[in-house]
This record gives C-alpha cells, sequence and structure tokens, in this order.
C-alpha cells in the first residue's frame, strides 16, 4: 500500500485517525516560496469548522507542527514535513470493530486486505482525518500557485436536490468564490445557503446524513500544461480529486451532459479577443487532449453522504458468521461536504502544482543573501 502521489510535485500522508498523530510530507516545491504561516492556518481551520452544528463534535487543534522544510517562513527546497497531533478521541465508541463491519466504510475489505492487523479506530488510514494532512500539502501548493498568478476557489454547488448557482464557464466569479467561504454554507446565494444548512440539521435530527458536489475554477493557468493520456491535465486531478474519500463522481467542462450533445453544440468555438486567442463558450472546462488552453478550468466533485449514521443498519458479526445489526455511535459529520471544500481546493492545487512543476521546473523562487 502507499500514501504516496506526484511525480514532480509529491505528497505523502501518514498516520491513523486514532493513532498518535496524522501528518504529511511535501516534496518537490522550489526553494524561496515565502509561505503565509497565518493564512495556511485559516485554510486549514475551513476544514476543521469546530463545534459547528454542522460539523463533527470532536475538538482538535488542527494546527501543523512543521519539522522540515521551511526557514524563517521560506520553503528551502527540501521536503517539508508537518503533523497535527490527535488529542480528542473516542476510541471506545469503536469497541464492535473488526468483527462487525459498517455498512458504507472500509472496515471488511480492510480487514481482510490487513489479514486483520489495521487500526479501524475511527476508521484509521481509512478517515477523512487523513485530509487534514493532505490539505496542509494543498495549502502550500495553493500559495505557490498564486505566486505564479494562479487563483483556485470552489463553492458547494449542490446538496441533496437543492442547488447553488453555478459558476459563469467563461468568467468565473472568484472574488465571490472567496466572499462566501464566511458562510455556514459557502454558496453563490446565501439563500441557497441556508435552505442547505437547514437540510442538512434535518437529516441530523434523524440521525441520518446527506452528500452533494462541490464546484471548483481554476485561472491564469497557461496554456498547453499538462501532457496527453495518463499525464493529461484531467487524468492527474482526477486521481488527486478521487483520492479524497467519499468522493464518488468528478467531471470537467459540460461533464456527463456532453454526452447528451452533438459534436457541432459541444465545441467550443475560437475568437480572438484583446489579440488573445479565446473560445466563445467553455463546455471543455479549459481542457483539450490533456492540455490547458487558457481559458477557466471548472470541475465538480460529487460526494456521497456520510457513511457514519445512527439509524440500525443490517451487517453481519464476522466471529458468528451470522447477521446481524448496528447503529454507529460516536461523532461524524451529517454532511462532508463543507468541511471538504479547502481539501478539494488543496487537491486540485497539488494537480495543477504538479503539471507547473513538470512544464517549467523546480527552480528557487528568488536568490537569498549568504549568511
Amino acid at each position: 500500500m502507499s500514501g504516496r502521489i506526484g511525480r514532480a510535485l509529491t505528497v505523502q500522508i501518514f498516520g491513523e485517525s486514532h493513532g498518535a498523530a496524522v501528518g504529511a510530507t511535501l516534496d518537490g516545491l522550489p526553494a524561496g516560496v515565502a509561505i503565509d504561516i497565518p493564512a495556511l492556518e485559516t485554510f486549514l481551520q475551513r476544514r476543521a469548522a469546530k463545534g459547528g452544528e454542522l460539523a463533527t463534535g470532536r475538538m482538535e487543534a488542527d494546527i501543523p507542527r512543521i519539522l522540515s522544510g521551511l526557514f524563517e517562513g521560506v520553503t528551502t527546497g527540501q521536503p517539508i514535513t508537518a503533523i497535527f497531533e490527535n488529542a480528542d478521541t473516542h476510541s471506545s465508541d469503536y469497541g464492535f470493530l473488526p468483527n462487525r463491519p459498517r455498512p458504507g466504510h472500509a472496515d471488511y475489505p480492510a480487514i481482510v486486505k490487513s489479514a486483520g492487523c489495521d487500526d479501524l479506530r475511527g476508521s484509521g488510514h481509512h478517515s477523512g482525518r487523513l485530509t487534514l494532512a493532505y490539505a496542509f500539502a494543498g495549502a502550500l501548493a495553493l500559495q505557490f500557485l498564486q505566486s505564479k498568478g494562479i487563483t483556485i476557489a470552489a463553492h458547494v454547488l449542490r446538496i441533496g436536490a437543492i442547488a447553488d448557482l453555478p459558476l459563469n464557464p467563461l468568467a468565473p466569479e472568484m472574488q465571490a468564490l472567496i466572499a462566501c467561504r464566511t458562510q455556514a454554507v459557502p454558496t453563490l446565494d446565501p439563500n441557497v445557503g441556508e435552505a442547505m444548512r437547514k437540510a442538512i440539521l434535518a437529516a441530523k435530527s434523524e440521525s441520518d446524513s446527506v452528500g452533494g458536489v462541490v464546484e471548483i475554477a481554476a485561472i491564469g493557468l497557461p496554456v498547453g500544461l499538462g501532457s496527453p493520456f495518463y499525464e493529461g491535465v484531467e487524468a492527474v486531478a482526477a486521481q488527486h480529486l478521487f483520492s479524497i474519500p467519499a468522493v464518488k463522481g468528478v467531471e470537467f467542462g459540460a461533464g456527463f451532459a456532453a454526452a447528451e450533445l452533438r459534436g457541432s453544440q459541444y465545441n467550443d468555438p475560437y475568437t480572438i479577443q484583446n489579440s488573445r486567442v479565446v473560445t466563445t463558450k467553455n463546455d471543455a472546462g479549459g481542457l483539450l487532449g490533456g492540455l490547458t488552453n487558457g481559458m477557466p478550468i471548472l470541475a465538480r466533485v460529487a460526494f456521497r453522504p456520510t457513511a457514519s449514521i445512527g439509524l440500525t443498519q443490517e451487517t453481519v458479526d464476522l466471529s458468528t458468521m451470522a447477521g446481524t445489526e448496528l447503529s454507529v455511535r460516536g461523532r461524524h459529520d451529517p454532511c462532508i461536504v463543507i468541511r471538504a471544500l479547502p481539501v478539494v481546493e488543496g487537491a486540485f492545487a497539488l494537480a495543477l502544482g504538479d503539471l507547473w512543476l513538470q512544464t517549467y521546473g523546480n527552480h528557487p523562487m528568488e536568490a537569498k543573501n549568504a549568511r
């Protein structure tokens, strides 16, 4: 098994939900990138959403302890490693494991694969807790891309059947996406966000959960980033996005709706605007043949409902090989989509940062006076 992803920019995540800590190592960022630590911590707190009615009751500090790769707030060009200590764990909530695997979780295949050795408390290494470490690496990639004039932001497009305004594919509302982060449910239409909040709380009151869709945009990318086939932008980004637990679908541009169109409807015509080649629409989502075409990149990421719910469900007892029932206790999100927003942004940044470095190389950002 491997917790590593990437080529020019690689990420290794490690740890378990109820172990001593979770962490990540990011390797490949060039030397000389100034890291805004307060901004990084603010980004991670978006994922934490501690104490809110829409999130888990688990209270962790989620402040990174950076062990290597930064000196006086600037990248050294060496691997950057950080850990997040686990403090608020209730392992007794998982006393039924491994004998009674939870529906919707990795419990059963993980126990078979590990010959019974896997630590499944809080889902162990399979837990969404690991997205904290992934988001840390993504936050660094976001700051690197920002230094190159590239902006990435997302919103909640859908919770259940409730839908927000979609982004303008030719000119995504990036400032509006950044501004809506202060809302309980980050949507372009605050009234829709309030309706989503009520839907999440309704599912929570019934010991159930809901899923949803995140829509993400990236602007400022040069033309020609990526490669055909296996290193195409869609291929690399999809691998990162599908690595986020609970993601069940990823689409770019028109996505699955393109299957209902003719070529004359789907193709994006070219034109000249301010001495620049652009398209008059953007069903391709800024990507052609695995390459960026200079238009905004748009993607949507579908999340299933949270697997841990309080309702009684059917399962089996592996010690007796007989059917039984299970009601999952513990502290769980009624909807993970909101806390997943920064994780999606970070994963997208890691993918695009990897492709950027593959194209332009890992050169120091700026010289620093010798000491």
